[in-house]
């Protein structure tokens, strides 16, 4: 998921430039790991979410 790794730069690049504390850091990293795998998920089951295969 390319646009996931382009967040986790966005990320970074905050972080670096003290955009973000350690604390906002931590917290939006792990969001981004919760919905990075319900997308997955959702990838992987598409019929569960109303695509028809």
């Amino acid at each position: 998921m390319g646009e996931n790794s382009e967040t986790l730069v966005w990320l970074d690049f905050a972080k670096h430039h003290n955009y973000l504390s350690d604390e906002q850091y931590l917290e939006a990293y792990s969001l981004n790991e919760e919905i990075t795998k319900l997308l997955k998920y959702m990838y992987n089951n598409p019929g569960k979410f109303g695509v028809k295969e």
